[in-house]
């Protein structure tokens, strides 16, 4: 059975005033179907660089990428109708109810009016957007507007959500909120491939994870066979967190932020 995910060598160059610049190096990733998989790293790492070229939005320079199966730079579009994608700032449309942002959806991907409906009824359920779907969206909160994002990228039932840092600038309930929505999404089946700066988020939500560092993954594993393999190889008396995970790999400080979650931090 093919990776939900799968980059062989992804290299990414750009031609700055400086010269080449190296923003991915050769990164390989292997994510199997049904995962909640989280992808780390600080600032100018290269992450959202990946993410792009993963998604189709960004050319590929060097290596392959597929997702569901589907290689992003020989069929963009069929790999776009496997996947769904839920950018950091939301796209939506103030003016519009909930409903009918995702009857829309449905429709720009060729369901019948009353399939669009139903997908939307669906779904708004999912996300427990029910009482709230015909008011206008520029009444939501930023946590039912994050949801609602969510749904949108379900529409088209993708095989592969990904996910852009889902819950940054939220308090700390609708962050909450968001995570179970997460959970609740990957129950439904859809492998979801997460992009995050809190450290918190990614220990309680991925099943594995990735860090990169410098265009390369520096460190991958599942988050207790990391916390596991720093308290062995350094000796610790007692277990480390993610936190120390990612700066024994990264080199990288630490912040505390809203919410009492840790993001990382350049």
């Amino acid at each position: 059975m093919a990776f939900a995910v799968e980059a062989e060598g992804l290299v990414k160059h750009y031609s700055g005033r400086a010269g080449l610049i190296e923003a991915v190096r050769g990164v390989d990733l292997r994510i199997e179907r049904g995962e909640v998989f989280g992808f780390l790293g600080p600032n100018g790492a290269g992450k959202s660089t990946t993410v792009k070229m993963l998604t189709t939005l960004l050319s590929i320079t060097e290596g392959t990428a597929r997702v569901a199966g589907i290689d992003v730079a020989q069929d963009p579009d069929a790999a776009r109708r496997r996947m769904g994608v839920a950018l950091q700032e939301a796209g939506l449309d103030p003016r519009q109810t909930g409903r009918e942002l995702l009857v829309l959806q449905g429709r720009l991907f060729g369901m019948s009016a009353r399939d669009a409906a139903a997908r939307a009824g669906r779904l708004l359920e999912l996300v427990e957007l029910e009482d709230a779907a015909d008011r206008r969206i520029k009444g939501y909160s930023g946590g039912m507007k994050r949801r609602l994002d969510l749904a949108s990228a379900l529409v088209h039932e993708p095989e592969v959500l990904f996910l852009d840092e889902p819950t940054t600038g939220l308090d700390p309930a609708s962050r909450l909120t968001v995570w179970e929505e997460v959970r609740r999404i990957n129950r439904e089946g859809t492998t979801v491939f997460l992009t995050t700066q809190y450290l918190e988020e990614a220990d309680q939500l991925c099943d594995r994870l990735a860090i990169i560092d410098g265009g390369l993954i520096v460190r991958a594993g599942t988050p207790d066979e990391l916390k596991a393999e720093l308290r062995d190889r350094l000796g610790l008396d007692a277990d480390p967190t993610l936190d120390d995970v990612f700066l024994d790999a990264t080199g990288r400080t630490r912040r505390r932020v809203a919410g009492d979650v840790q993001e990382v931090g350049a």
